[in-house]
């Protein structure tokens, strides 16, 4: 999805809510409509809410008209307004009354003639699924290019083939866990089409995000439930204003939790219409960054000439102008990860073998594999050959001179290439066709990014390492394929030689006792430690390159090139290093060592 602006529609009412919770009742503002709205405001989208307006505001409800940037659609009399009666008490949710009113004649004819200005348009379930898609329909003949849904328990139990419908029709789709058991079965059994985005929320539990087939678990912090009303519709107006600020499809929902959590601490949506900025998704608490160090290697970078980016030219890799080469960098990329094998649950060895009468390690042994590939059928690296590698082929390509395959990890290199192929043939993409899109486009780094996101062996990760590594060979190369504007920075790339060196310079603290010993002993680790490393990490280098005014290639390559004094096997070589005088030197620290396909 390319994001133009992040004006937002939601379609979808307020409502006057009555709330008997566990100490005391209260009436406030509700509904889908108005609770997505206000969320995606306080998340920073400029949003519009269509739905029924009172010809005289509710005390209630006179601060969502001030607080989201525009409210339309008809105008009703202030009683016709939909009205729910909920009991929290004895920890069961029950609804004691429902009216929906002037929400059930609502209509798609009323909603404004011209579209084209919303970069995504939300419709909620509107308590009927086939008036949903009727809508959504007619978003798309006024111009809305990507649209958002979400359903209700009725519409899930009684209507299960048209909210399937609605989804098939939206590229995002929002819905909770009993909601999802009526669509799919079970949250197991849940997928989305290729390039469409399923959230399902999970209460205490966090969120599901689903792509494909491809799952990804999120969890969320324990905390003191005052009002669960609007739970589910906060975390996705959240998700939405972070979708529209081009944020990867996970990661927004990470912020969004986060929004969702606090809302629930107070009665109604209060929360939601506080002044001071959302709040972010915390560093996990076994970590915290060394801001003093972080400052101190900023301006170090800062003042080496040698902090400079690297053109992606070496003899490994295809020569400038090679016909072939953007179809080589889209499916080569996907595979640079997991260079390293293991050895009774520790960390063993990295990658090391001769190829070509040439001895290469990790990185540039895939390289030059896939650049003989290339060299012996051109079309290898295309999306429909990679899509139906055959294991045989695939173990070939990678055979070093001695007829020894050294590759770790060899299965999860043949699914990734089978993803990133399959994915860009549903999406009827080919790398051609995707620089000729971002080519026109006037953020031409997000609209890549946002096309990867899409796509298997990128998608996955929300830290987006291997599309900000192929954005930054794009836009290094001689060729330029990717021009990258002012106004636009790839994101850190956070690989394991990264994480070694903030660990070792001491821009990350490891707080916690275990995590510590397992990082110094080169044992495995859990996906839990490995993301508090790993996002401090990313939180570290994004600091450097903003505090340095140095690029992220820039930075990135620096980082990379340090392996070569501060490697993984041998003592570190500090005399050779340009940030010794001002590194912690924690010699023993070593990077989280689990088996992933990000990086």
């Amino acid at each position: 999805m390319t994001v133009h602006n992040n004006k937002l529609l939601v379609v979808g009412g307020a409502s006057s809510d009555i709330l008997h919770l566990q100490d005391n009742i209260a009436e406030c503002a509700g509904g889908a409509g108005m609770y997505t709205a206000v969320a995606a405001t306080h998340c920073g989208a400029e949003t519009t809410l269509f739905g029924p307006r009172p010809n005289v505001c509710p005390s209630h409800l006179t601060i969502v008209d001030d607080y989201l940037s525009d409210w339309i659609g008809p105008i009703v009399p202030a009683e016709q307004l939909p009205e729910f009666e909920i009991s929290y008490r004895n920890n069961k949710t029950e609804y004691l009354t429902m009216s929906l009113n002037s929400e059930d004649n609502l209509s798609s004819e009323m909603l404004p003639r011209d579209m084209s200005n919303f970069s995504l348009v939300h419709v909620t379930p509107l308590g009927n699924a086939i008036n949903q898609l009727s809508f959504i329909r007619a978003c798309r003949e006024k111009g809305v290019k990507y649209i958002s849904a979400g359903t209700g328990l009725f519409n899930a139990k009684e209507q299960t083939q048209e909210v399937k419908n609605v989804m098939k029709h939206s590229d995002y789709f929002f819905m909770n866990s009993y909601e999802a058991e009526y669509i799919f079965g079970s949250i197991d059994s849940a997928t989305t089409q290729i390039g469409k985005v399923l959230y399902i929320t999970l209460g205490a539990n966090g969120a599901c995000i689903i792509q494909g087939s491809h799952a990804t678990f999120i969890p969320t912090d324990s905390t003191i439930e005052i009002d669960p009303t609007g739970a589910g519709d906060t975390f996705c107006g959240a998700t939405l204003a972070y979708l529209l600020q081009n944020k990867h499809p996970i990661m927004a929902a990470r912020q969004a939790v986060v929004t969702s959590t606090a809302m629930i601490k107070d009665i109604g949506p209060k929360t939601l219409f506080s002044d001071k900025p959302p709040l972010k998704a915390p560093l996990d608490m076994r970590v915290n960054l060394n801001n003093k160090q972080i400052q101190k290697v900023a301006d170090k970078v800062a003042s080496l000439s040698e902090v400079s980016p690297f053109q992606f030219v070496s003899p490994v890799l295809p020569p400038i102008d090679h016909p072939k080469a953007l179809d080589y960098f889209f499916a080569a990329t996907v595979h640079q990860f997991s260079f390293w094998s293991t050895y009774d649950q520790k960390y063993d060895q990295p990658l090391l073998a001769q190829l070509g009468g040439t001895m290469h390690k990790g990185s540039d042994y895939l390289w030059e594999s896939f650049r003989l590939a290339l060299e012996k059928d051109e079309d290898f690296c295309s999306p429909e050959r990679q899509a139906n590698l055959s294991a045989n082929e695939f173990t070939e390509i990678f055979r070093d001179d001695n007829g020894n395959n050294p590759m770790p990890a060899l299965e999860l290199h043949l699914e990734e290439s089978r993803r990133y192929g399959q994915d860009m043939l549903a999406l009827k993409l080919t790398p051609d066709s995707i620089m000729k899109n971002v080519s026109k486009s006037a953020d031409p780094l997000q609209t890549l990014l946002k096309l990867l996101d899409n796509v298997g062996g990128y998608k996955e990760d929300p830290l987006r390492k291997k599309s900000g590594l192929l954005a930054l060979i794009l836009n290094q190369r001689p060729e330029r394929f990717l021009a990258i504007r002012e106004h636009e920075e790839v994101d850190p790339v956070i690989d394991y030689h990264a994480m070694r060196l903030c660990l070792r310079v001491g821009l990350i603290n490891v707080l916690d006792e275990k995590l510590h010993a397992k990082l110094i002993d080169r044992k495995i680790v859990s996906p839990s430690e490995e993301w508090a490393v790993r996002y401090a990490a990313y939180l570290a280098r994004e600091q450097i390159v903003k505090l340095s005014g140095k690029s992220e290639g820039a930075v990135d390559y620096f980082f990379f090139n340090a392996r070569n004094s501060c490697p993984e096997m041998t003592e570190p070589i500090c005399e050779f290093c340009p940030i010794d005088p001002i590194c912690n030197h924690l010699k023993n620290m070593f990077q989280p060592v689990l088996r992933t396909t990000f990086y």
